[in-house]
């Protein structure tokens, strides 16, 4: 038997006697209940609301539908649930589980004055877009959503220090730069020779997994351009808050910059970063490298001796630095590779700086990677700077929301160190029927669900915390 398939149904194949027959007349079906999880994290943390502050709304309030606040909340829960194109919100404008994810009264859109948006409760992709469109100076009658970058800026800042309890004794800022490549002949297009195309070059600074700067760049730049600046903002807001914090920083040779290292070292913060290799450096650990390749040699394990020794650059370098050289050898030859970091001797040994602390940056690539694609960072196709940056904030806001429910939520469960990806697919991809009734809206989620024990583990984490005021 073939499939057989029209506009309005499919027939596959059958189960020994009766047709399999398929069709899109569910009614008030959902595939995403689990946003039900993200809506209590909202509840007591308040992201969304606070971000909407950011936001400047210069529309007649007499005609409006939809708040800012309800705009970004549709947008964020749906990059959170998987929806990345603007497009998908034409058909998602009818879904009563986001609906109730953002508040909506009328979760069924049957109060809607306009008989085309009837039974449609949230906004379509063109209202949506308009947040994309706002530039100050403008008047445009599609154009009076403005938002401020540095209030979205201070926000995703203090998201982090909301996220703490009492202030931590130390802290580490984590700095690295990727490419997010063009989408056509977009503002700011220019060829990355490292990259091999067009792209931005994104900055992104992390403190764990926590995300505190997402900086949308031209390629044609160095890749610490702008890294002081930041910080200065960044540092300044954190110290308000925590003004006797000790803050490390840590990034690949690509930050190597003697600003950054002046600045860090005029404002009391340490460093570790990746040094690139010359001819100095190596003949610098040239014995040490003669060393492991005796340790191979007799183990034929990779071996590796540490050298910690005073290093400064002919011109580029306005003083001596601390440089860890470690001498590798392995089956391919020597492997040499350097860090040059601030922090003294008696804290901690050229070991246990390179292998325990400067290596461990690795999974700052990791939470790059989990934002760039899990959360869509890389849907930066509009026309303009300015709307890319928006849609970086919104990918960002997404991941911070995301973060907040494994910080919160799965603490304590199986899946605590789960990625956006695991979450998304494991949680919030929940099959249900939605029923609304004059005093309850019932929401039937699907008996066959296998994560319902965790489910419920995560609800009562969550109800056990304090509604935000």
């Amino acid at each position: 038997m073939t499939t057989e398939c029209s506009q309005n149904s499919f027939e596959f194949h059958g189960l020994n006697e009766r047709k399999v027959i398929a069709k899109f007349d569910g009614g008030n079906i959902t595939s995403d209940a689990g946003v039900l999880l993200l809506r209590e994290v909202e509840k007591r943390t308040g992201l969304i609301a606070g971000l909407a502050q950011c936001f400047s709304d210069y529309r007649d309030a007499r005609w409006v539908e939809h708040t800012v606040e309800e705009l970004l909340g549709q947008r964020l829960f749906g990059m959170c649930l998987g929806y990345e194109d603007l497009n998908d919100h034409d058909q998602l404008r009818a879904d009563p589980m986001l609906a109730v994810a953002v508040n909506k009264a009328d979760p069924l859109g049957m109060n809607r004055l306009h008989e085309q948006d009837r039974g449609k409760a949230l906004a379509g992709k063109s209202t949506l877009n308009r947040l994309e469109l706002g530039k100050a100076g403008e008047t445009d009658k599609y154009k009076k959503i403005l938002m401020h970058e540095s209030q979205i800026d201070a926000w995703m800042v203090k998201a982090f220090i909301d996220a703490h309890e009492a202030a931590p004794a130390e802290i580490v800022l984590d700095l690295d730069a990727t490419d997010d490549l063009i989408h056509g002949n977009q503002e700011g297009r220019f060829f990355h020779g490292y990259y091999g195309n067009y792209c931005y070059l994104p900055l992104y600074i992390f403190s764990g997994e926590h995300l505190l700067c997402a900086r949308l760049r031209r390629s044609n730049i160095d890749g610490a351009e702008g890294a002081v600046e930041e910080l200065i903002r960044i540092v300044g807001q954190i110290r308000r808050s925590w003004p006797e914090v000790k803050i490390i920083l840590r990034a690949d040779s690509g930050f190597c910059r003697d600003d950054l290292m002046v600045w860090c070292e005029n404002n009391g913060i340490d460093y570790a970063l990746g040094l690139a290799k010359n001819e100095r450096l190596k003949k610098a650990i040239a014995e040490e490298i003669k060393q492991a390749e005796i340790l191979f040699g007799q183990t034929q394990q990779p071996a590796r001796v540490f050298k910690d020794f005073r290093y400064q650059t002919l011109d580029s370098w306005s003083r001596e630095r601390r440089v860890i050289g470690k001498a590798e050898w392995m089956e391919k030859g020597a492997n040499p590779r350097f860090v040059v970091t601030s922090l003294p001797t008696e804290r901690m040994d050229a070991r246990a700086i390179y292998e325990d602390f400067y290596c461990a940056r690795g999974d700052m690539e990791n939470r790059i990677k989990e934002q760039q694609l899990d959360m869509f960072a890389d849907r930066t196709s509009a026309a303009t700077m300015r709307a890319n940056q928006l849609r970086l904030y919104l990918s960002s806001a997404a991941y911070i929301l995301m973060h907040a429910l494994r910080r919160l939520g799965l603490k304590d469960t199986d899946l605590a160190h789960a990625q956006c990806q695991t979450i998304r697919l494991k949680l919030l991809k929940i099959g249900a029927q939605v029923r609304v009734t004059v005093r309850n809206i019932w929401i039937s989620l699907a008996g066959g669900y296998p994560y319902a024990e965790t489910f419920a583990a995560i609800v009562r984490n969550l109800q056990a915390l304090p509604l935000r005021c």
